[in-house]
């Protein structure tokens, strides 16, 4: 197994490195992650959309995503997405065709993950956990759409931060109840057992209506935070804030 790894690979995988290697690897997070902030700082609040890469865009999630996006957006909020094709890129794609805003924090992949043609801005990423970093940060609410293991990394993530009141009660719609009627069953079970409690499920909504997301975004997000758009702040050159 080790011989198909590369080197950087083999050498991660060795334990510990020399002092000065672990050092130029945290600047490199550092760095990346400085570049995220300053990129990013002027979006307004956002609604970041999680989902699957690989939906064509006559797949009924891909229009779903699209009609949901376009409806947010209409609210005053940017999407985030991670900029990448599938449901990313009908989260994108539909805040586009309304005027909104656009953003998309992308992951470096060997496949799958291109950048989608329908962003304002975008920043690209070497790290899942930095760019799951900077989709949380600027979001004041997160929709689930149908995805794979990614998307069900970004959401329990999300619903921990949440849960363990490291971050604000931001509301979790996931959307496709078909699709998800498994995961449902499994917290279920898992209130059963005790190992989540039974007010936990308040933190998400599942639906598959667009009306009913936009609602809850309204009760839960713009009226609980008290959100109204923002004027544009005076940009600093010397901190690199100027237009991407």
């Amino acid at each position: 197994m080790l011989k198909r790894l590369n080197k950087a690979e083999r050498k991660f995988l060795d334990g510990p490195m020399s002092r000065w290697t672990e050092l130029k690897y945290a600047f490199t997070i550092f760095y990346q992650m400085i570049i995220g902030l300053r990129k990013l700082h002027f979006i307004g609040p956002c609604v970041t959309v999680f989902g699957s890469a690989r939906f064509k865009e006559d797949h009924p999630y891909y229009k779903l995503t699209r009609t949901l996006s376009a409806e947010i957006a209409k609210l005053g909020f940017a999407i985030m997405t991670g900029g990448g094709p599938g449901i990313m890129e009908a989260a994108n794609r539909g805040a586009k065709e309304v005027g909104g805003l656009s953003i998309g924090c992308n992951i470096v992949l060997p496949e799958e993950q291109h950048i989608n043609p329908y962003m304002d801005k975008y920043v690209l990423i070497d790290y899942f956990f930095v760019r799951k970093v900077l989709l949380r940060k600027y979001s004041f609410a997160f929709i689930v759409m149908p995805g794979g293991f990614g998307t069900m990394d970004e959401f329990f993530e999300a619903l921990t931060l949440v849960q363990t009141k490291k971050t604000e009660k931001f509301p979790i719609v996931v959307m496709g109840v078909d699709y998800h009627k498994d995961l449902l069953e499994h917290i279920q079970r898992m209130i059963m057992e005790q190992t989540i409690n039974a007010d936990d499920l308040q933190l998400i909504l599942f639906t598959d209506s667009v009306d009913a997301a936009i609602e809850h975004l309204k009760k839960f997000s713009i009226d609980a935070f008290n959100l109204k758009l923002r004027e544009a702040k005076k940009r600093w050159w010397i901190f690199g804030e100027f237009d991407y």
